[in-house]
């Protein structure tokens, strides 16, 4: 992402970024497809590079203060959300990123659309906004158990057969709201495959440090994988657009999915031309003068 190791982002972004999910089918991409070119060893080299260019970017981006950034991160369970975070984010000054791991909704919550506890927690400008899960949810753990449906107080009449694909126009109109008004939204999708989860989950059993990773509903969660896969084909189908694109990540190898994340990140920012702000005319005037008292104090 430097000089020395040159990398074409788009080229390297092309084969997993959905712009039009019009043709989209999770079928065919693979969990544990990468390109025969990358290593675990150049990506290790890579990553670095990208965390610092990151973090040079978000100092102008907070500098400048018109646009904001959101990343969105949906994944099934043990497909290292957590980690990618953690990972790529390492660089970010925290001052200027906001992190949100939604889970279950509160009573509070539940009293208000399904779009609001996300929306009050929209990044503000200058600043990274992360969602660990998101208003994605809505059409994901709420489609698969629609009991939960159920407890979201909307009147019966609204609910109809068209709910999901209403919920996908809705969330597309929000996302280009707020493309509109300044907030670019990069979409991952960590698509781990059935094996690699298991074997995840079997290292968090069998490792007394990794024991608290561990919930009885991720198990349970398990025995609904391919009704979780369709409802993850569709929400990327219904809601891929050029202003809130998805990013399907191979999920199965940790190290390509962290590159894979980061180099987006980067590639959203680098379209900005992210500056520090010009300094006026007056403003300089302030600034030298100033200077001149700070030079003249006696003590």
């Amino acid at each position: 992402m430097t000089n020395d190791v040159p990398v074409d982002l788009k080229s390297l972004l092309k084969p997993y970024r959905i712009d039009d999910g019009r043709k989209f089918r999770l079928r065919d991409h693979d969990p544990a497809g990468i390109p025969r070119q990358a290593t675990k060893k150049r990506a290790e080299k890579l990553l670095p590079q990208g965390i610092e260019l990151l973090a040079q970017m978000q100092d102008k981006l907070y500098a400048q203060n018109l646009w904001a950034i959101l990343l969105i991160f949906q994944a099934a369970d043990a497909a290292g959300k957590d980690g990618v975070i953690k990972h790529v984010m390492s660089g970010v000054n925290p001052q200027g990123c906001q992190v949100y791991s939604f889970k279950q909704p509160s009573a509070e919550e539940l009293d208000h659309d399904y779009m609001w506890r996300s929306a009050i927690r929209l990044p503000e400008r200058g600043r990274i906004g992360i969602f660990n899960r998101s208003y994605y949810e809505e059409v994901l753990v709420v489609r698969v158990h629609k009991d939960l449906l159920a407890r979201q107080h909307i009147p019966p009449k609204l609910i109809g057969k068209r709910i999901w694909r209403e919920r996908f126009e809705d969330i597309s109109s929000f996302e280009h709201y707020l493309s509109r008004n300044g907030i670019v939204i990069r979409k991952f999708f960590l698509h781990l495959s059935h094996k690699e989860q298991k074997r995840r989950f079997l290292e968090r059993l069998d490792n007394p440090d990794k024991n608290w990773k561990f919930s009885i509903s991720d198990a349970t969660e398990r025995q609904h994988w391919d009704e979780y896969m369709t409802a993850y084909d569709e929400m990327i189908r219904y809601t891929a657009t050029p202003y809130a694109p998805w990013f399907v990540v191979p999920a199965d190898k940790k190290w390509f999915t962290r590159i894979v994340v980061a180099a987006a990140v980067v590639d959203a920012m680098q379209d900005l031309d992210l500056r520090y702000p010009k300094v006026d005319k007056e403003k300089r005037k302030e600034l030298v003068s100033a200077r001149q008292q700070l030079l003249h104090e006696k003590r």
